[in-house]
């Protein structure tokens, strides 16, 4: 990913498993995919969580991000 400034989506600003920033360059780009108004790209960071980010003129957004799979979801499912 060249350019990942501008606003951070709705889910934080750093993983919330890792503290990893979400400005920062991911840990490995999955795929990447145009759209009408930029680009989405899908990403994991360093501890294995799943990202969609969102690239356009507004700058990059985590859209959402999935939890690592060594880490149980609430309720232990």
């Amino acid at each position: 990913m060249t350019s990942t400034t501008g606003t951070t989506g709705t889910t934080g600003t750093a993983c919330p498993y890792c503290g990893w920033p979400d400005h920062a360059e991911p840990f490995q780009v999955v795929s990447r995919h145009a759209t009408a108004a930029g680009s989405t790209v899908w990403t994991r960071c360093g501890c294995g969580s799943l990202q969609v980010r969102a690239v356009d003129a507004r700058g990059m957004r985590v859209m959402s991000r999935s939890r690592p799979a060594d880490v149980p979801a609430p309720g232990g499912r």
